[in-house]
């Protein structure tokens, strides 16, 4: 995928200047989005240098967002780019949201795979020989997520999937947390054919989350597998250490769940069928029932609430959008269409 393919990315540019290695293309690019977590972003990207260095015969690269940070990530980045022993290219994305940052770095990416790492994330040192290993098959119209473990044992529970068997997203699963967006991989092909990602959804923009789960959904409305595997192991050293702060991420991402659910609703009103069972499982734990999450003492009444809060933002934005509306990518027309129920 490059910014000629994507009117939407054409203004992107390089903020640090180019990097002194060769310019041959990549196999691999890992893409990292940031903002202000410098202290963590450090531990990210050595774990990507030394997966690297264990298994330098499948080439990478490394293409690092800054998303507007003050903390000294920009001079870091500078440093880094200067000293990386794998090519390290780092731009500026002003615009606030994951899902922005996230299109900012599939503008530069030049590998044939791509992987999204986040940046509180590190990888497993054997996580390349694994994703070659993966994609030797000449498989490519697919996204495929990887195991994500808790980084540090103090950390809650949360936002790490441990399933030791592969597994193929069905319309009986819902998609949120199938393969998390901290280690999701996939063709460059499969992202050129999907586009950029919904800039509403996300952390940081309108909808809060779910940018990952918008293009899991688009990758199956266009024929499209999702896969995870039990390895491809990053640790998410996400830090939340207290209930509250789970029950917020919780919420967040319901809020955006609910607004996929209206988004898709016409192309895939299977997603329907989950908001009726949250709903169903909400009412029985009225009488006693399970909680959604009985360790972490999470509600499925916070999911039935949000998702309808998220939906009804959702249609505020699109009425809001729609007076005059001009449509950017080729990508963006046709889920707009989709939206306002056009034939």
């Amino acid at each position: 995928m490059n910014a000629e393919r994507h009117p939407l990315l054409r203004h992107l540019r390089p903020a640090l200047p180019a990097p002194p290695w060769p310019r041959q293309r990549p196999q691999v690019s890992f893409i990292v989005c940031t903002r202000d977590r410098l202290d963590v972003l450090e531990a990210c990207i050595d774990s990507i240098c030394a997966a690297c260095r264990a298994h330098p015969a499948f080439a990478a690269e490394l293409v690092v967002v800054d998303n507007g940070s003050r903390d000294g990530t920009a001079s870091y980045l500078l440093a880094a780019a200067a000293t990386s022993d794998i090519p390290l290219t780092a731009i500026s994305e002003p615009r606030p949201g994951l899902a922005a940052a996230r299109n900012a770095g599939l503008a530069q990416a030049r590998g044939r795979v791509l992987v999204f790492v986040d940046d509180d994330c590190r990888l497993d040192r054997n996580y390349l020989a694994d994703l070659e290993r993966h994609y030797a098959s000449g498989e490519k119209w697919l996204i495929r997520g990887g195991r994500v473990e808790i980084g540090d044992a103090l950390d809650l529970p949360f936002t790490i999937k441990r399933c030791d068997q592969r597994e193929v997203l069905t319309h009986a699963v819902h998609p949120g947390g199938f393969v998390l967006g901290c280690n999701m991989t996939m063709h460059r092909d499969v992202a050129a054919r999907i586009g950029p990602f919904d800039e509403r959804f996300g952390a940081g923009g309108a909808l809060r989350s779910a940018e990952d789960t918008d293009y899991l959904v688009r990758a199956m409305l266009a024929g499209m597998a999702v896969e995870y595997v039990p390895d491809m192991t990053i640790f998410h050293h996400h830090g939340r250490r207290d209930r509250m702060a789970i029950d917020r991420l919780h919420r967040d991402y319901h809020f955006g769940n609910g607004a996929l659910c209206l988004k898709h609703f016409r192309r895939a009103p299977w997603l329907l069928r989950h908001f009726y069972w949250a709903a169903r499982a909400a009412m029985r734990e009225l009488a006693g029932g399970p909680r959604f999450d009985h360790d972490l003492k999470l509600s499925h009444w916070p999911i039935v609430l949000m998702n309808l809060a998220g939906a009804a933002k959702f249609m505020a934005l699109v009425l809001v959008r729609r007076p005059g509306r001009q449509p950017q990518s080729g990508s963006e027309t046709i889920e707009a269409r989709a939206e306002a129920g056009a034939p």
